[in-house]
């Protein structure tokens, strides 16, 4: 396939204080989350003033694209756009019209399988075609998930490793340290109905193939460690963070905090949180386990480390123009697990929206 421009597709956060609950409520409109815990959550970008770190990331992100590409032969311009805050998806996607592109990759800073990850941007692009009147006109593909990508992988190893050496260095032995893979949470509905319908027979319930997915990544990650490190595989396990929906809808657990309690009482005196499930630093990170994972080991006087995210390592800018290159010049496909590599299109009745069938681009045909 051929294409004319690539769209780096994140969330989007705000970026002072005035932004910080009407951003809150665009996240959550339709969800039911009650204000008072909208107002709770407001607290943690305003300890951070007001301003979320994932844009100013995203840029530094877009500038090394923009500086690697050329060097894999990657010709094409790289737009940024954000579901939730300025550059909406609507202006970027009007901005690469009137700049003369008509077929559009998408690379979405989501790595896993499900609703929110992956469908909902989908969703969002489409709706950001159809009210620029460009349905027919322009047309959007995603890159597929990349969650066992060598790329996305390889600064979160070498930090594992680095943390780990800091740990020994303290004389810490590896029987008391507990590596915990933390991403977010989502509701049981939508962990069992991620993935594929026809793919998911082979993942567990209720994480579905978006917690296959991340227990894939970390085992890839502590593999690679050990053989680094030349050492037995420590103790891991994958948790959940950030949960933001009614406390009467179940969602994935542990919460990284009631596993750092459950390892102390196993009499663990050390964790390391890996966040997984996320490719930068944003306040989900900095916020939920910078400080209040950590507050919850230092009270029961555990030893805390946080490892990496993939940022903006060269190692993942290079994994990403793999990813286009994958597409654009029908390059081989890295995968270093048999769960992938992914489908570059998603299957119809992929990751469901549970609440109302919407129209989405780069879907699969029949």
């Amino acid at each position: 396939m051929s294409y004319d421009a690539i769209l780096l597709t994140s969330f989007g956060g705000p970026e002072g204080p005035e932004e910080v609950m009407p951003y809150l409520e665009r996240v959550t409109a339709g969800r039911g989350i009650p204000q008072e815990r909208l107002v709770e959550v407001s607290h943690h970008y305003m300890a951070l003033g007001g301003v979320s770190p994932i844009n100013d990331q995203n840029r530094a992100l877009l500038a090394k694209l923009k500086e690697h590409f050329p060097n894999r032969g990657i010709d094409i311009p790289v737009y940024w756009g954000n579901r939730n805050s300025e550059p909406y998806f609507a202006d970027v996607v009007k901005q690469m019209y009137e700049d003369g592109h008509r077929t559009v990759l998408a690379w979405v800073t989501s790595a896993y399988s499900s609703y929110s990850g992956c469908r909902q941007y989908r969703e969002n692009l489409y709706k950001a075609l159809d009210d620029n009147d460009l349905v027919g006109k322009m047309k959007i593909d995603k890159v597929r998930h990349y969650f066992d990508h060598p790329g996305f992988l390889e600064p979160v190893i070498e930090d594992v490793a680095r943390k780990l050496t800091q740990f020994r260095g303290e004389g810490i032995e590896d029987k008391d340290i507990q590596i915990m893979f933390a991403t977010h949470s989502i509701p049981n509905t939508m962990g069992e109905t991620s993935g594929p319908p026809t793919r998911r027979d082979e993942f567990t319930a209720p994480g579905g193939a978006y917690e296959a997915q991340h227990l894939v990544a970390g085992g890839l990650v502590i593999d690679a460690v050990t053989k680094r490190l030349e050492q037995e595989s420590p103790n891991w396990e994958v948790v959940y963070q950030s949960r933001s929906g009614s406390p009467q809808t179940p969602w994935l657990e542990p919460d990284v905090n009631d596993a750092i309690r459950s390892a102390h009482e196993s009499g663990k005196t050390a964790v390391m949180v890996v966040p997984i499930g996320f490719v930068s630093d944003h306040v989900e990170v900095v916020w939920d386990l910078d400080n209040e994972a950590k507050e919850t080991a230092e009270e029961l006087g555990m030893h805390f480390l946080r490892a990496a995210t993939a940022s903006d390592h060269h190692a993942f800018v290079d994994g990403i123009a793999d990813l286009i290159l994958e597409r654009i010049k029908g390059s081989d496909k890295k995968a270093l697990s048999p769960l992938g590599p992914w489908a570059d299109n998603c299957a119809i009745g992929c990751c469901p929206n549970l609440r109302s069938e919407l129209q989405t681009v780069a879907q699969a045909e029949q």
